[in-house]
């Protein structure tokens, strides 16, 4: 499938448009978005980034599938302001300059995978947490397999941090990506945010 790409320029301002960027009126947007890791797929709806995945996790077809029947959405191959701030802040984290995304997101899932998901978004850049840590912090320490699943369903890789959900021992688990890239993307982040801090990182893992 030939996607189109983002170019990752940001825009300067409202006026001055990217000239595909689409107005994203009831759809979904989606297109191929770049890293060092491999590309991946990104959608967007008008409030904001609905889902970034792997390029080769599961199909691209099954992943786009999954994402229309969920936000009940078309979807459109091309190019938002959404997905251009995206690939720009991509680019960032890998260089190691930024450790927070600020693009919009649209989250859709259940109401747990919502509340798990919020959660992930407070584990600390260059941090990691248990499913059972993240259980307990929801006020469920026996859910420590249903925070596993939620976290395994999260549509949005990096810009909603499973990868930095371990589990309790230290050693990595499942990641859609692949365990390869996940480890990856942790030691990425121990060693900017010890480089930029100069200080001891909370990171630990085993393979």
């Amino acid at each position: 499938m030939n996607l189109p790409v983002v170019s990752g320029k940001p825009l300067k301002k409202n006026s001055e448009r990217h000239p595909e960027v689409s107005l994203m009126i009831n759809k979904i947007v989606y297109s191929s978005v770049q890293s060092p890791l491999g590309d991946m797929i990104a959608g967007a709806t008008d409030k904001g980034i609905c889902f970034l995945e792997w390029h080769d996790r599961g199909g691209v077809e099954r992943i786009l599938s999954r994402v229309e029947k969920r936000y009940k959405k078309p979807l459109e191959e091309n190019v938002s302001e959404h997905l251009l701030k995206l690939q720009n802040e991509l680019d960032n984290y890998f260089d190691g300059t930024l450790s927070g995304f600020e693009v919009p997101i649209d989250v859709n899932g259940t109401e747990f995978e919502n509340i798990v998901w919020s959660e992930l978004l407070n584990i600390p850049y260059a941090e990691t947490r248990s499913y059972g840590e993240i259980a307990l912090e929801l006020g469920k320490p026996g859910a420590s397999r249903a925070v596993g699943r939620a976290n395994g369903s999260n549509y949005l890789s990096i810009v909603i941090p499973c990868h930095r959900v371990i589990e309790s021992n230290g050693k990595l688990r499942g990641y859609g990506g692949g365990l390869k890239r996940k480890k990856y993307l942790l030691d990425l982040e121990f060693k900017n945010f010890s480089r930029l801090n100069s200080m001891k990182s909370k990171v630990s893992y085993k393979m």
